[in-house]
């Protein structure tokens, strides 16, 4: 039996095949692009595009309009067997109520980056292996998996001593592994930036799946909202939920920092910041979205530009939205579950892989 080729990930398409492309303004994603031009302007293929960027008014709707038409192709993104759509979540800042020092009210852990975890790099003996970065760490003469959450949170306490917040919510604080990035608000100071520091390098495993398993829900109940109220009427099965997803994130305080950065070290601006997988789309690059409004059937149609990863965000046609900071943005983000289209835009004079 033949097996079919997998699809090329990557179309070019004219402008009329972008579906809401002249209905959209285009001149606020013109200045999150040119934001990332700060990172784009030293690679190959984005030079002359940075360079025509930083000579225009981003708030000129006709010229932004006139820039990306004209130095740019769109290229619709197919997943490997030829659909056109995929998963689009959302994701956002949130605010924890937290201390520097452990209380009886605040008795949860933020870890900074361990001082025994290894990262391997395996990119140049095994160039295939080049997205990949194991973790680990030394026990004896071997290089053994890192501690997975259950290990971390257990009774051993493998992390004492390298905490750097404490918090009053577990579920809060499984949510904040998530986002990747949150403000910590401490009585009697200014809030503080926490990001993205590193990974045990154990997969995610996601606990609205095991919910939904489990028949503690249904998938039209399923939001970040609903876990976290299942959360408070179930404390007793909070911590052994929890803990069978493996992976854990460290994190690093960060000062005087208003929005938190990115993948690229760019800080994310709500509403057109995306999380893709950079197998398919170059971070920095601006892509066009097209889903719904979170729980509605509205369009949300709007040129976005792709500044971040994410360890769920797996796929072509995938993408995470960035809401933005605290409550407000996180009622979005965690309805946000819809399915969606995208369009990347590359430089004319850039070839695609694949093509």
């Amino acid at each position: 039996m033949k097996v079919p080729l997998p699809v090329p990930p990557l179309t070019p398409v004219g402008w009329s095949e972008v579906d809401g492309w002249e209905q959209d303004a285009l001149s606020p994603a013109l200045e999150v692009f040119m934001k990332s031009c700060r990172s784009l302007r030293w690679r190959d293929g984005w030079q002359e595009v940075c360079r025509e960027a930083a000579d225009l008014n981003p708030y000129d709707q006709p010229a932004a309009r006139l820039f990306f038409e004209t130095r740019f192709q769109a290229y619709q993104i197919r997943n490997a067997d030829g659909t056109d759509t995929g998963m689009i979540t959302g994701y956002y800042a949130p605010d924890l109520r937290g201390s520097r020092q452990q209380t009886a009210r605040f008795r949860y852990p933020l870890y900074a980056v361990p001082d025994d975890l290894l990262v391997v790099d395996l990119s140049s003996v095994y160039p295939e292996l080049g997205n990949y970065r194991l973790r680990g760490r030394v026990e004896g003469r071997r290089v053994v998996p890192y501690w997975t959450r259950e290990e971390i949170d257990g009774g051993a306490q493998p992390l004492a001593g390298q905490e750097i917040f404490w918090v009053e919510d577990p579920v809060e604080l499984f949510f904040l592994h998530i986002q990747g990035s949150g403000r910590i608000v401490l009585e009697g100071e200014e809030p503080v930036m926490v990001n993205y520091g590193d990974q045990n390098g154990h997969p995610y495993r996601s606990i609205g799946k095991l919910l939904l398993e489990r028949g503690a829900m249904t998938r039209d109940q399923m939001s970040m909202q609903n876990i976290a109220a299942w959360a408070r009427q179930n404390p007793d099965q909070v911590n052994s939920l929890l803990g069978e997803n493996p992976s854990y994130i460290f994190f690093r305080e960060l000062a005087d920092v208003q929005s938190p950065p990115g993948a690229m070290g760019i800080p994310l601006t709500a509403g057109l910041s995306l999380a893709v997988d950079p197998r398919t789309i170059p971070l920095g690059a601006p892509v066009f979205l097209q889903t719904t409004w979170p729980s509605s059937d509205l369009p949300l149609q709007r040129l976005m530009v792709a500044q971040d990863t994410g360890g769920a965000i797996k796929g072509a046609v995938r993408a995470d939205f960035f809401w933005g900071m605290g409550d407000d943005a996180g009622a979005y983000a965690g309805r946000m579950k819809q399915q969606g289209r995208l369009w990347v835009l590359l430089p004319k004079e850039m070839t695609p892989p694949g093509l």
